[in-house]
């Protein structure tokens, strides 16, 4: 037997899988948490953040990701020898400044308690200004790379986190040699040997990452430094000056594992790591999908919709159209939602009101919630608006209203804002043939996922791995160790053989809760885009209650 690790590092642990090669079975596994967590309310060291600050410490992703490598393989001692790659995927754009050895900037005492010396995680949303100033200048010099982005920069991207670094924080701007992603970082760690040892003329930025969250694509390069020059003058040299290294795809070797890696991982020196993946891209290849047309939807904290398509559509209000940005051989196309299971956990939290509970009351509830609509932006509109400034809302709250209520018409909010991106996707010639549902959320709520299925008016076939996400890293771990190795001949035989779609449970929509939400999803469309006064949706929510 030949296996392959795969790596999964998300908002609040890292999960290591061991995988079968030849049939992508799940051996064993072992997560942990990161010892810090997400910093949102203060740094280590007792600087209290602003709101829609996120960070997280360097240090978890090194020695949390190791300690449980190191204790997955020293239960399964006998396969050792039996690795054979390593795939990593990771959250995005979750961005670091450091030293060109490596040395995450935050960890240089005279930065500790400096905020923007912090890597700034995928949610983080310090950098509103930023945004508008890159948006503002792209679209009034035209730029025509701005459209494969649906004709606006996100504010979780790279150049808007690096931009805010520099007119927050001067100083922390100058002293970073580089600025990374913290995948990229990652893998270089592991095959350059761990800082303060790290060679810079061997770092690989991922063209996912790159090209999704850094505006890159291979006939362009990164924006031009007369774009970024015209953002801020201060700004024009930064991608020359600070961000250095070669670009490669997911599934295609970084580099070999180094010995001081190898050491804290239990692993032997020289395994092929691949590029690292985004972490909801990872989950088309581990869902099964190899091919065009299907619509993957990794459902978590927040949630990411991806497809490969053979053409190139410029989608107004898709997040990305990016060639061989998923898969190679396919346009990969990206848009989401900027939270899912974090508004869930909000409602949860602030009714204080189990998720059991909630799920158990909200099941009874007819579609609408009883007359209760609800808008999911509490962490902004990333697709189709790209509206960080967007908030949440309820409409149709009366003194009767009930905390499931409010959790049902969260999640048929959810449910609404990914068929206004299928909707947007159609629109622009995108066809979606196919629905498949991945991520930690769909295996653990079935009311969730059968609002989805009569939201969307459409079947939604379901990942037959819980862990499809952790499981598409490691098929790029088995298809950076080569054919050779793996015995796959492509990355669609690997991906085949190794995952697939489950056959014994597919939500199919209700006829009849279809028509209701049809009433309701036009409502929603008309609140998101502030096409009707408020007093009408409360009115049309009140009267379908009443028939």
């Amino acid at each position: 037997m030949l296996c392959t690790l795969g790596i999964d590092f998300g908002t609040e642990s890292v999960r290591v899988l061991l995988v079968d090669v030849a049939t992508g079975k799940i051996l064993d596994q072992q997560s942990q948490s990161y010892r810090h967590g997400v910093l949102d309310r203060e740094l280590p060291g007792g600087a209290k953040l602003p709101p829609d600050y996120a960070f997280q410490h360097p240090q978890d992703w090194l020695a949390d990701s190791f300690t449980a490598c190191r204790t997955l393989m020293k239960r399964n001692a006998k396969l050792r020898e039996a690795v054979i790659g390593i795939g990593v995927d990771f959250t995005s754009c979750t961005m670091l400044p450091c030293r060109s050895d490596g040395t995450p900037l935050c960890q240089a005492t005279d930065f500790a308690q400096s905020m923007m010396a912090w890597p700034k995680l995928w949610k983080h949303h310090g950098a509103k200004a930023a945004t508008d100033r890159i948006n503002e200048v792209a679209r009034g010099r035209k730029e025509k790379w701005l459209d494969h982005y649906g004709g606006a920069v996100g504010i979780e991207w790279f150049f808007p986190k690096a931009l805010e670094t520099l007119e927050k924080d001067a100083r922390v701007y100058a002293a970073a040699d580089l600025f990374i992603e913290g995948g990229d970082w990652y893998v270089w760690q592991l095959t350059s040997g761990l800082y303060p040892t790290s060679d810079p003329r061997q770092i690989v930025r991922s063209t996912c990452q790159a090209g999704y969250k850094a505006c890159w694509s291979e006939q362009a390069g990164y924006p031009s430094p007369a774009f970024l020059g015209a953002v801020n003058p201060r700004f024009k040299t930064f991608v020359q000056d600070k961000m250095p290294g070669e670009h490669r795809a997911p599934g295609v070797s970084a580099g070999e594992l180094c010995n001081a890696a190898a050491a804290k991982m239990g692993l032997p020196a020289g395994l092929p790591v691949s590029t690292v993946i985004i972490d909801a891209h990872a989950g088309l290849p581990g869902a099964g999908v190899a091919g065009a047309g299907a619509m993957v939807m990794v459902i978590g904290t927040s949630s990411c919709h991806m497809m490969n398509h053979t053409r190139m559509r410029l989608v107004p209000g898709v997040a990305g159209v990016v060639k061989d940005g998923i898969l190679p051989g396919f346009y990969g196309y990206e848009g989401g939602q900027a939270s899912v299971g974090d508004a869930l956990a909000w409602v949860a939290a602030t009714t204080k009101t189990s998720h059991e509970q909630l799920n158990r009351e909200g099941l009874a509830l007819p579609a609408g919630s009883g007359g209760v609509l609800a808008l999911d932006f509490l962490n902004g509109c990333r697709s189709p608006l790209m509206d960080a400034k967007m908030s949440g809302g309820f409409v149709g709250v009366t003194l009767n209203t009930r905390p499931a209520q409010l959790y049902r018409a969260m999640m048929e909010a959810t449910a609404m804002g990914a068929r206004w991106f299928m909707d947007t996707m159609q629109q622009g010639e995108v066809p979606i043939r196919r629905f498949v549902a991945s991520g930690g959320l769909p295996p653990k709520s079935p009311l969730l996922m059968q609002i989805y299925a009569d939201v969307l008016n459409k079947p939604i076939y379901m990942a037959e791995s819980d862990q499809s996400v952790a499981l598409g890293a490691a098929i790029l771990g088995a298809i950076a160790a080569g054919p050779a190795k793996s015995g796959h001949r492509t990355i669609s035989h690997a991906i085949t053989a190794m995952a697939r779609q489950r056959k014994d449970l597919v939500y199919k929509p209700n006829r009849a809760s279809a028509k209701q939400y049809a009433k309701l999803y036009e409502m929603y469309l008309a609140l998101a885009n502030g096409r009707c006064e408020l007093r009408t949706v409360m009115h049309q929510l009140r009267d379908m209650t009443q028939l």
